[in-house]
């Protein structure tokens, strides 16, 4: 029992060690996002050396970058310490001049009257900072030197209640709260719209006050490596979201589908539903705009991860026709549904498309050339079934020629059906005494027949596609010899 009791508290420490690694690696990998989904990016800036100074150089719009505790702190600190100095420079002037061991009367005239210690300097310096004035102290004529301290109080306020004013303004009126009632859907989807495979996300605006001229990009970030063997881990690539065609500018009033066409040109040309589970990769969107209000420029970004990307969905309508106005329903701002999609990417479909166009396209038909039957054809006797029946027997007793007279006759001849071929073979194909009778009658029959046979091309086409022409088939059996 004891040794059984010791395996099970073993094996309940692994496992709760491994529990807490895969809650640390989910963790890790949630946190992998380049721009988390409230825009925020993950970047962070370390190693910079004297380059720091930089921002020194900026000092406003680093105040400005800051977050709120720390311009609050800056805030009370700049003001706390300005007056406790010059509170003191006020007490120093009168522990001088002796001001605060002198009773202030008609017959003793100090350089700030009624400041007998340091409080009293303190509330003298705020009363004139605030331009307060309360009437009790003040400063007199036979004091040259708390005049000039007097200036420089002036002038060293009014650049301090610039800064720090002109910086807590603008940071209160930054347009990255406009960005806040700017909404993105939780998911993209990829499905075919106009016949085409589309990756579409939604965009709403919540307030009633326009973005001016709204404009809308899309980032992809994915690592890569180059065919020079240079790995890209965060490589930046445009998703063309209607740039050419001008649907990237927005009249943002109701919720809008923004629509990202998976063509050759795509990114995602080789992305299938198979594909999509292996991809690791980012989409950040990029929403700019003019606030109506104000007239500054606001931008909301949100990003969307491969576990994001839902394949064969479609977003759900929120558009309704009230009586008299038209009416968003938020509630199903973020919505989908599924619908029918191919499974396959861009290119498989394509590459698919035009096997199937050449499995069942036609053959060529084969031009009149072709169709003359060449002497030099190797398969004479499919050829000869395509001429008329006369022609057929003349050129069935041409194949008895002597091997000789076809290899002359095929290497100088072009068309059968001039007759000019025919007689050109009769002269460069002699036939020597010793050969038989029946192959000198041949080559008599194709000279006695050579005039009648004297006719262009188209016409022994014509022959050819209308075998009943007779007139000419009477005519070369009438010429033809008894054995023929």
């Amino acid at each position: 029992l004891k040794l059984l009791g010791k395996g099970l508290w073993n094996s309940f420490s692994v496992l709760s060690r491994s529990a807490v690694g895969l809650a640390r690696c989910s963790a890790r990998r949630e946190r992998q996002r380049f721009v988390d989904k409230n825009g925020r990016c993950n970047v962070q800036h370390g190693n910079l050396g004297g380059e720091s100074s930089r921002y020194l150089s900026d000092f406003f719009t680093t105040l400005v970058d800051l977050k709120w505790r720390w311009n609050l702190l800056i805030f009370l600190l700049t003001y706390t310490v300005a007056w406790l100095v010059m509170a003191s420079m006020w007490w120093g002037i009168a522990y001088l001049r002796g001001d605060l061991h002198q009773a202030h009367g008609d017959t003793y005239s100090p350089c700030v009257a009624n400041v007998y210690n340091f409080p009293s300097a303190f509330l003298f310096f705020v009363e004139t900072e605030a331009t307060i004035g309360y009437g009790h102290r003040y400063i007199t004529e036979r004091c040259p030197e708390g005049i000039v301290l007097f200036l420089f109080q002036s002038l060293l306020g009014s650049v301090v209640d610039a800064f720090l004013i002109g910086c807590m303004f603008i940071k209160m009126s930054q347009p990255k709260k406009r960005a806040e009632t700017l909404m993105f859907s939780r998911a993209a989807v990829i499905s075919q719209r106009d016949a085409k495979l589309c990756l579409m996300f939604r965009v709403g605006n919540l307030r009633n006050s326009h973005m001016v001229s709204a404009q809308i990009r899309c980032k992809l970030i994915k690592s890569r490596q180059t065919p020079e063997g240079e790995f890209l881990p965060l490589d930046q690539c445009e998703l063309d979201v209607g740039f050419g065609t001008g649907a990237d500018q927005l009249f943002l009033v109701s919720p809008l589908t923004i629509c990202h066409e998976i063509n050759s040109e795509s990114p995602f040309f080789c992305l299938s539903q198979r594909s999509l589970r292996s991809e690791q990769f980012e989409i950040v969107v990029i929403l700019e705009g003019i606030v109506e209000t104000t007239g500054m420029t606001c931008q909301a970004r949100t990003s969307y991860t491969e576990d994001e990307v839902l394949w064969g969905h479609r977003f759900l309508p929120v558009m309704s026709l009230e009586d008299g106005f038209f009416r968003v329903d938020y509630s199903q701002f973020h919505a989908t549904f599924e619908v029918p999609t191919p499974p396959y990417s861009v290119k498989e479909q394509e590459e698919n498309l035009s096997q199937s166009i050449l499995l069942n396209s036609p053959f060529e038909k084969k031009t009149r050339r072709e169709q003359a039957c060449p002497l030099d054809c190797a398969d004479i006797t499919g050829e000869k079934n395509k001429l008329p029946a006369k022609l057929q027997k003349i050129s069935s007793r041409k194949e008895g020629l002597p091997p000789r007279a076809l290899r002359m006759s095929s290497s100088n001849t072009e068309k059968t059906s001039s007759t000019g071929d025919l007689l050109k073979i009769q002269e460069i194909s002699p036939i020597s005494d010793g050969e038989d009778s029946d192959n000198r009658m041949q080559l008599k029959a194709l000279k006695i027949n050579a005039k009648a046979l004297t006719q262009s091309n188209s016409e022994l086409e014509l022959q050819k596609d209308f075998p009943g022409m007779g007139a000419l088939e009477v005519k070369l059996e009438d010429n033809f010899p008894a054995k023929l």
